[in-house]
């Protein structure tokens, strides 16, 4: 077949990212030769993918938020992201199924990836999503949860846990399953992701 590096898209992968995410398999192809117009070697740096979330919200400052974004998806932790894991990345943060989500939703608030959450880790997340909304947004957020103080303190209390808890991931998405809230507070509103996905597409 040659390697990928050849322009086409390998069967399997294609196959799979169909299978994993809602894009066709024309969208796919395109996706994959502007990922190759930016990414030549065909990975693609934490550096790269903070840069590209800084184009998607130049109002902002994602840098620290797409640096957990890019820990998440390095699933086999080389420091890079190949297409398959750059479109998966793309489909879970836009439009990943609700349990899809939930499971990487996790995996981006386990941030020393021991297989539980604790506070300071939701804090970490949360301190992150705030440099995403821009000043003039969070002056309009609830008063008990316009910091990211407060607002890792509405979602520990959400989850019934105390100071020193850890939370599992069974517990995580049963929590958020059961309270809308826990979602709307541990997430960057993802709208306006795609919102931003459709202008970038005309």
């Amino acid at each position: 077949m040659g390697n990928s590096k050849s322009g086409a898209l390998s069967k399997e992968i294609l196959e799979e990212l169909k299978l994993n995410t809602k894009y066709t398999q024309e969208e796919l192809c395109t996706w994959y030769q502007s990922f190759l117009k930016e990414c030549p070697t065909g990975r693609i740096s934490k550096e790269q993918f903070e840069g590209i979330y800084a184009r998607f919200f130049p109002d902002a400052n994602p840098k620290a938020y797409a640096s957990h974004v890019f820990r998440s998806f390095d699933t086999n932790n080389d420091g890079t992201l190949d297409f398959k894991e750059y479109m998966i990345a793309l489909h879970m943060t836009s439009s990943g199924k609700a349990d899809q989500k939930l499971e990487w939703a996790f995996s981006l608030y386990d941030v020393d990836g021991n297989g539980t959450i604790n506070k300071s880790e939701v804090l970490e997340i949360v301190t992150a999503i705030f440099k995403m909304i821009n000043v003039e947004d969070q002056k309009n957020l609830q008063e008990d949860e316009n910091t990211p103080e407060r607002r890792t303190n509405k979602i520990w209390d959400f989850f019934g846990k105390k100071e020193k808890d850890k939370l599992t991931e069974g517990e995580f998405i049963q929590g958020i399953m059961n309270n809308k809230e826990i979602l709307r507070l541990i997430q960057f509103e993802p709208q306006k992701v795609k919102e931003k996905l459709k202008e970038k597409k005309h």
